[in-house]
């Protein structure tokens, strides 16, 4: 299970008494969830008004963030195509799995000083992912279109013959070049038309070469014949090669252009290639960067809600709950009788849902306890 449950009650005579009680309600004898104590600091509280504002900011942020680390998760899938399975060995957080990194969270200092306001936390983290956001979409168009563009070149070496690029198939060798009155043309016939091929293609006009057609390439279906011909038999020949359902093909030889495409090629892969190393660089960084400052707003969230709902002094303890796949509707149950006190509107809501089948309250999700949910389930495989 990557879900979790980040849920707080406040400290019965001390908060280690608040936790005593969550863990044998909920691990004594039913093994319903792992928990671990979540450490949020002693943040500035600030005024009420503040902390209702900045309950309906955090809200947004959340869920802004949540999108941001999706979506460099979801690119680093894109990025890393073949080996989807290394993805996961990517996202790590701090060097760690998302699991540890949750389960044994310390609040940084560093990035995100205690001193300060929430207000002000809230918009260094707002600030941040934006930033990381803006990068994603400059790097990913970029890295993008490099791979666009290599890929239509890709499909054009690739494909049936009615279609494909024919530079890297035919040699100069096969061609009459540089007359004034015979032209080479390149000629797709189905595999199963060859025979029809040989007996007629002399006749399809009046001044073909006799004896010059010659197969220079074959794929599944068709094969492409060279066939020289003069110039002002063209059009004749096109017309009747089409009626007997011989596909000519529009291509003159012309070195230049050949090696030009061949050069492009060469230029984008290469591009692409050093793109690569420092683009998966940049996305663990920020994946990690990101998905921190994401477990961070949780916190945030889960002080300014415990101390809208409980009061002051500060006095609550944050846990982290591991649910057990097979029993969540029963630890909800467990929580819900463990917790009814602290509000018994949401507990009568609650209950009465329970009896009522087909009502969602899923939308809103309240509790009697402060609850928000981490889902490390990141990634959408296709």
């Amino acid at each position: 299970m990557t879900e979790f449950w980040l849920i707080s009650a406040p400290g019965e005579k001390t908060c280690q008494q608040t936790w005593d009680q969550m863990m044998v309600a909920t691990t004594r004898t039913n093994n319903l969830s792992t928990n671990n104590k979540f450490n949020i600091p002693d943040l500035k509280v600030g005024t009420l008004d503040v902390l209702v504002g900045l309950s309906d900011d955090l809200a947004k942020l959340d869920s802004f963030t949540e999108g941001v680390v999706k979506k460099v998760a979801q690119y680093m899938a894109d990025v890393l195509e073949d080996s989807r399975d290394k993805v996961q060995e990517n996202l790590l957080a701090n060097g760690v799995d998302l699991v540890t990194y949750i389960t044994r969270f310390q609040w940084d200092m560093a990035k995100y000083p205690i001193k300060q306001s929430l207000k002000n936390i809230s918009e260094i983290i707002s600030k941040q992912v934006t930033q990381i956001d803006n990068d994603l979409k400059a790097r990913a168009s970029s890295y993008n279109n490099l791979k666009g563009n290599l890929q239509n070149l890709e499909r054009k070496n690739a494909g049936s013959l009615l279609t494909r690029s024919l530079a890297d198939i035919v040699k100069k060798e096969d061609f009459v070049l540089d007359s004034e009155y015979l032209i080479t043309m390149l000629v797709v016939v189905p595999k199963t038309s060859y025979a029809d091929w040989q007996k007629t293609y002399e006749t399809l006009a009046e001044m073909v070469v006799p004896r010059s057609t010659n197969l220079l390439f074959e794929d599944n279906d068709s094969g492409l014949f060279s066939v020289t011909l003069f110039r002002k038999a063209i059009d004749d020949f096109r017309h009747k090669a089409r009626e007997n359902k011989f596909t000519v093909r529009d291509f003159q030889y012309n070195e230049q252009e050949m090696n030009a495409d061949k050069e492009e090629m060469t230029r984008l892969s290469t591009d692409k290639k050093k793109q690569f190393g420092p683009l998966v660089r940049w996305l663990k960084v920020n994946f990690s960067e990101a998905f921190i400052a994401w477990i961070h707003i949780k916190g945030l969230r889960v002080f300014v809600e415990s101390v809208l709902r409980y009061g002051l002094p500060v006095n609550f303890q944050a846990m982290l709950l591991q649910p057990n796949k097979k029993n969540m509707k029963k630890l909800r149950e467990v929580l819900n009788d463990l917790y009814k006190h602290l509000d018994s509107s949401a507990a009568a809501i609650i209950d009465s849902a329970m009896d009522i089948p087909g009502l969602n309250l899923s939308q809103q999700e309240y509790y009697p306890y402060v609850y928000y949910k981490i889902d490390c389930n990141l990634l959408d495989f296709k």
